[in-house]
């Protein structure tokens, strides 16, 4: 997708058209849009330039005069020379060609319109699962770093499963959680979608089958389908996964392993009950069926303690363990864990150490600091009490507003409200109008096998006030939808 960061001089005496023509000129003649790529349609480049579409038509009228770009049929309008090109007897290299040959699977194309526009200014961010700015820690933050410059004597590369130090903080921290395990079974990664990573790259066979919930955050990725692996979905229930349909689904030549987020379930904020997670852990005993238990969630319970993880469970050493502070602390720092057999943790390091040579060393002494000194306890309690009044603003705006339109549970934990539509309209033509007044949604499409009828909702971003303005347009735009 072609990315436009400019906009036309409206006060110049250069006409608006000649500027877009010398605009798109220069991203071709400089390399950054190259040979194949295709552009925008009509109404998006009007909109991304804020100028009529006529204006567009007489820019794109006056580049294929030149021959620098040509309508495709079903192609759209695609890039064919540049200056250079036009005048040189061997053409430049095809890049089109080398990025669609790439070995790792491209975004959704909704996910990719999802990730640019939550950086465009005056959207109202209704689906991002992160914390809002405004509940930065600022002065814990300053002082866990004011301790941490004190005690750091280098910054080099640390060893690879992590900082031996924060290994041993998570170890005594994770004993919170029934979870007993020594450093030498966690390994640092840079954030749980790189344990994802790593998994599907040291320890599963090509045309192997992951099972994972329907619907499930992880296909919203393409992490393991990129490594030749694939994904089936198994149906949930209003306590998540059904161990029948792990039965129904396993083929024992090629099912690896189980994924599963049994704590404020995304997308769908559920909460596994202690008996299911029981019936679960038996079931994949019996199959002797791996389980990927992603725990980024469980503190950020708001009504009770959710129940106890699989790990603290797990008598067999068949639970992979992975947490993070992306959801709790700061996403920026980039740090997570993974817990597992000490072979598993030793190949997994290995193979990090070949990609990345490690996770940031001051976020792992950053990470240290926060959890031993016991400001990470003390803040988690205000983000719970924070994510509390947020919720209660976001269900109280589904009340008055979604009532007759729409249903949804009340979350007990974690960010997220799953709201799924009483009338049948087309989601990607919701989303693309949210997107054109200014609402940035996570429609329930990209987390599952099928279409639905879903809307991610996430208190946890937005302000209080554009929470309610956002939900409020929302539904306006929902009851305009044929």
């Amino acid at each position: 997708m072609l990315i436009i960061d400019w906009k036309p001089d409206k006060s110049a005496s250069t006409p608006l058209y000649k500027q877009i023509v010398d605009y798109i000129k220069k991203k071709i003649s400089n390399g950054e849009w190259t040979l194949g790529s295709r552009l925008p349609t009509q109404r998006e480049l009007a909109e991304s330039f804020e100028v009529n579409r006529s204006t567009i038509v007489e820019a794109l009228s006056e580049l294929k005069a030149e021959g620098l770009i040509e309508g495709k049929s079903r192609g759209g309008t695609i890039i064919v020379n540049n200056a250079w090109s036009l005048l040189a007897s061997t053409p430049p290299p095809n890049w089109q060609s080398y990025v669609k040959g790439g070995i790792h699977k491209p975004n959704l194309q909704t996910i990719q319109v999802v990730n640019q526009l939550e950086y465009k200014s005056g959207i109202i961010r209704l689906g991002t699962g992160e914390l809002s700015p405004e509940m930065y820690p600022h002065e814990m933050m300053k002082t866990v770093l004011n301790n941490v410059s004190s005690k750091i004597n280098s910054l080099g590369y640390e060893e690879p499963k992590g900082l031996l130090y924060l290994r041993q903080v998570l170890s005594q921290y994770l004993r919170r959680y029934g979870i007993n395990v020594s450093s030498n079974s966690i390994l640092i990664v840079s954030g749980s979608l790189q344990a994802l990573q790593l998994i599907s790259m040291g320890i599963l066979h090509p045309g192997s089958t992951v099972l994972v919930e329907r619907p499930s955050y992880l296909k919203s990725l393409s992490v393991f389908e990129s490594s030749g692996m694939r994904l089936k979905g198994i149906k949930m229930d209003s306590y998540g996964t059904i161990p029948n349909e792990i039965i129904k689904n396993i083929n024992n030549k090629s099912t690896s392993l189980l994924y599963t987020i049994p704590t404020f379930h995304n997308p769908t904020g559920i909460v596994m009950p202690e008996h299911r997670r029981n019936e679960i852990l038996d079931v994949c005993k019996k199959e002797r069926l791996p389980i990927i238990e992603d725990d980024v969630y469980k503190e950020l319970w708001i009504d009770e303690e959710p129940p106890k993880t699989l790990k603290s469970k797990d008598k067999n050493d068949s639970v992979l363990y992975l947490g993070s502070i992306s959801k709790t602390l700061a996403a920026g720092f980039r740090i997570g864990w993974l817990v597992g057999p000490e072979p598993v943790i030793e190949r997994l390091g290995d193979i990090k150490m070949q990609t990345d040579y490690g996770a940031s060393s001051l976020s792992q002494w950053v990470l240290a600091e926060w959890i031993s000194s016991g400001l990470y306890e003390k803040y988690i309690l205000e983000i719970r009490k924070q994510l509390s009044i947020r919720r209660q603003v976001a269900l109280n705006t589904l009340e008055k507003y979604f009532l007759d339109i729409a249903t949804w549970s009340k979350p007990r934990g974690g960010f997220y409200v799953w709201l799924t539509l009483r009338k049948q309209i087309s989601m990607n033509k919701l989303f693309e109008e949210c997107c054109r007044q200014g609402l940035l949604i996570n429609i329930g499409n990209i987390y599952d096998f099928s279409n639905n009828l879903s809307i991610r909702i996430s208190y946890s971003y937005a302000s209080l006030v554009d929470l309610e303005k956002g939900l409020k347009r929302l539904s306006e735009l929902i009851r305009e939808c044929d």
